[in-house]
């Protein structure tokens, strides 16, 4: 069947989108690649025979095609060679290795563990308010297989108000500096500069931010601090952002919204090997938002930067099944973990680290044999 490409002629040639599809793992990745029939994906072992291309029509009408190497290849060389460079730029950034990113080499999925020093967070707040019980939890999360330590003293649940600074930097402060002081990687799950300041202070390696350097000031203190930065998208305010979100396509808008935020964060002096990026799972976000976000996660390869996924214990799994509380989410996490890791994604935010590791090392093997 003859593929319309015509669809594609009123999308601006700055505004074209590519996706990887038909993944393939292991030795089966490393034929294809080796053929030419496949192209290799940015984590290890991953190749891609299909791609999705997509964009925005005249009044932000969606458009999106499924072809093959050569049909983009031969279009490519065609009608849609106003898009060839842009193409081609996102084509290298969907297959070269990522450099390391906060120290590690991205040669396997890295598991980022939750604490959250809150009495309100979503799934376990009050549970480790407590600063001393916190930082048990944390060696705890390490011992279980965490490579990162992400610490946050302000609930971005749905609905909740904001905190004062002041307040978020003495609930994190403690914990953040007795971890990094026993040589843990720490992150700092924070939207506010004088929080990052603190924390960095205190030896985090990472900025989380939830609201990708909003606060005026944090990203020039990110760049003279050499810290990595994960920068999320969120669609308004945690206490209002789950009224009635509304999208036109929600992958296309959070890839404009990441990609325009990666290139202030350089513009700011941050390197962009310390920039990773996250689509910010239920942050102004309905279900069928989040669906097809995580979808269409191999998208975000094309930034050029780690890509983190945080869908632990998350709402939307109850929604799928049978209103489960976040504490009988376990399985709905690692299904969502695991789909992330054959896209490609470098970084899992979770709460179960031992039972995602457990998860992520058989998927690893079994693809790999």
């Amino acid at each position: 069947m003859r593929l319309d490409w015509a669809q594609f002629d009123d999308v601006g040639a700055d505004r074209l989108w590519i996706r990887p599809l038909g993944l393939l793992s292991g030795g089966a990745a490393a034929e294809a690649n080796a053929s030419g029939t496949a192209w290799p994906l940015a984590y290890a072992r991953l190749a891609y025979t299909f791609v999705g291309v997509f964009g925005f029509r005249r009044e932000r009408r969606p458009v999106s095609i499924v072809a093959s190497i050569g049909e983009l290849d031969a279009w490519l060389a065609g009608s849609g060679a106003r898009f060839a460079e842009r193409v081609r730029r996102q084509l290298v950034l969907l297959s070269v290795p990522r450099p390391p990113w906060a120290g590690f080499t991205l040669d396997r999925p890295l598991v980022m563990g939750v604490i959250n020093v809150t009495p309100d967070s979503f799934s376990d707040g009050g549970r480790w308010f407590d600063a001393e019980r916190a930082i048990a939890h944390g060696f705890a999360l390490v011992e279980a297989g965490a490579d990162i330590i992400d610490v946050g003293g302000e609930s971005t649940r749905p609905g909740a108000g904001p905190l004062p600074p002041g307040e978020e930097v003495r609930r994190v402060e403690p914990v953040v500096r007795a971890l990094a002081q026993a040589g843990k990687v720490v992150s700092i799950d924070t939207r506010h500069k004088d929080v990052i300041e603190a924390a960095l202070a205190a030896g985090a390696r990472i900025v989380n931010d939830v609201s990708a350097l909003s606060d005026p000031g944090s990203a020039a203190l990110v760049a003279g601090s050499g810290a990595a930065v994960i920068l999320m998208h969120m669609q308004g305010e945690p206490q209002t952002m789950q009224y009635d979100p509304v999208y036109d396509s929600t992958l296309i808008e959070v890839l404009e919204f990441l990609d325009a935020r990666v290139a202030g964060g350089v513009a700011a002096g941050i390197p962009r090997e310390q920039i990773a990026v996250d689509p910010g799972i239920g942050f102004g976000k309905q279900l069928v938002h989040n669906l097809e976000l995580i979808s269409g996660i191999g998208a975000f390869h094309t930034l050029g930067c780690p890509i983190v996924l945080g869908v632990s214990r998350k709402s939307m799994i109850a929604r799928l099944s049978r209103g489960e509380p976040p504490e009988a989410r376990l399985p709905g996490s690692l299904a969502a973990a695991l789909f992330a890791v054959q896209q490609g994604v470098q970084v899992l935010r979770v709460h179960d680290v031992a039972e995602t590791r457990q998860a992520v090392a058989v998927w690893e093997a079994i693809a790999s044999s």
